[in-house]
């Protein structure tokens, strides 16, 4: 557990502030008071005593992380992940905001299964939304109750870890979510092309003689989705998108006026299918990590605004799930902690991305996706902030993961930006 004070009076001094949503950066403090913005200017004074006040000279203050696909596990696998393990990994990697994914056991599928998630983690030091199943026990079969679900807490309805494969069925969860004005979550992925595949299709699947599972399993699928929600004028999310046929297919169908979203996760982004040549069991992921092109695809489409956002996916598994046979192992990776550091390095450091624009990938255009309030540096605001040093290298390690599990390919990595500070629901944390 991080260690944090009371945030009746903070004052972050001296930070280059970066505010994502007026797109407005200088030198300047932040005065909070009582958990709520206060004051912000470039030089604020701090009378009295009771001022906790933080030096962030050389530092970037922004606005808190938002993470929209994360798996916490509870209910059901609490050894894996529990609403509050999770919490504290999201402060490790800087978000003040999650939104935690359908596919526990059991499901997330009925009203109470929401109130329950909503109810837990009220108390918890981050911001935690459910996502409520599409289908009742994820089976592509019957539509749950959306409206109930909605009204008890459900920001957004996805079956990820299980692929809608009846078109119809979507068509219809296209429909209902549109009159409730909230996104389909569809996990893109043929699973008869998919073949139980369990890493990229290439020469590399080949050479390790393991089931390749071909990019366009999430192309053909990812093209009927778009064409269903255009017809409808749905809200259609894409999760964690990994090959360069899907980027042209945003191309083609995104405009500026679309309710098409899409993410991209920082493993797709870090990592290659060469990077399997171990039979590490940490890099696999469904979808798998991709090859060269369709990586360099993925860093084109976010750095031009193609693809909306980053979202760690964030998949907890115990060790026994992952310490067997590649072909045995579970899908799946943590991502949390190690999700700014990753991004940073392959974005801004190697490929040119702005700091500002990555920043925009974590904060604002997220909450936009869940029509989350993206103003966070106005008076009066719940205080949501993250402070981070960009530019400090650091090997990624056990010491790091604040998760229940530690089943992350970043370990041992060389990563390049720190979160240092985060301030969430009333309380400063100091990383």
């Amino acid at each position: 557990m991080i260690p944090s004070k009371s945030t009746r009076k903070v004052l972050l001094k001296s930070g280059r502030i970066i505010d994502p949503f007026s797109k407005k950066t200088f030198i300047g403090d932040i005065l909070i008071e009582n958990g709520k913005i206060a004051k912000i200017g470039e030089k604020i004074q701090s009378k009295g005593k009771d001022f906790n006040i933080v030096d962030c000279k050389g530092l970037i203050v922004t606005h808190g992380f938002c993470d929209i696909h994360a798996h916490f596990r509870e209910p059901g696998r609490e050894d894996k992940e529990t609403l509050e393990s999770g919490s504290y990994a999201a402060l490790g990697g800087g978000f003040t905001q999650v939104c935690t994914m359908a596919n526990t056991d059991p499901t997330i599928d009925s009203p109470e299964h929401i109130y329950y998630v909503v109810s837990k983690s009220s108390k918890l030091p981050i911001d935690i939304f459910p996502i409520g199943a599409v289908s009742k026990g994820l089976k592509g079969e019957d539509l749950t109750e959306m409206l109930l679900m909605q009204k008890n807490g459900a920001i957004a309805f996805s079956d990820d870890g299980m692929p809608i494969q009846n078109a119809q069925f979507m068509k219809l969860a296209l429909t209902y979510a549109k009159m409730l004005n909230v996104p389909i979550m569809n996990h893109a992925e043929d699973i008869f092309l998919r073949n139980n595949g369990v890493m990229n299709a290439s020469s590399t699947s080949n050479n390790l003689g393991l089931k390749g599972n071909t990019s366009l399993a999430e192309a053909v699928m990812v093209y009927r989705d778009l064409l269903l929600a255009q017809s409808l004028s749905s809200k259609l999310h894409l999760l964690h998108i990994s090959t360069k046929e899907t980027v042209e297919l945003l191309k083609k169908f995104k405009n500026k006026n679309s309710p098409i979203t899409a993410e991209v996760s920082p493993h797709h982004l870090f990592f290659i299918d060469e990077d399997v040549n171990k039979f590490d069991t940490m890099i696999k992921v469904a979808p798998p990590v991709r090859g060269k092109d369709d990586r360099k695809a993925l860093i084109e489409g976010i750095k031009s605004g193609l693809i909306d956002c980053i979202a760690t996916d964030h998949a907890p598994h115990t060790i026994e799930d992952k310490e067997t046979t590649f072909n045995d192992a579970e899908f799946g990776m943590i991502g949390l902690e190690s999700c700014f550091g990753a991004v940073n390095k392959v974005l801004v450091k190697e490929n040119g991305m702005s700091l500002k624009s990555l920043i925009e990938k974590l904060t604002v255009n997220p909450r936009k996706v869940m029509s989350l309030e993206q103003n966070l540096f106005s008076i009066g605001c719940k205080a949501q902030i993250t402070v981070l040093n960009p530019n400090e290298k650091w090997t990624f390690k056990n010491e790091h993961i604040l998760s229940k599990s530690s089943n992350s390919p970043f370990l041992g990595k060389e990563l390049i930006g720190r979160v240092k500070y985060v301030v969430s629901k009333n309380q400063f944390f100091s990383l």
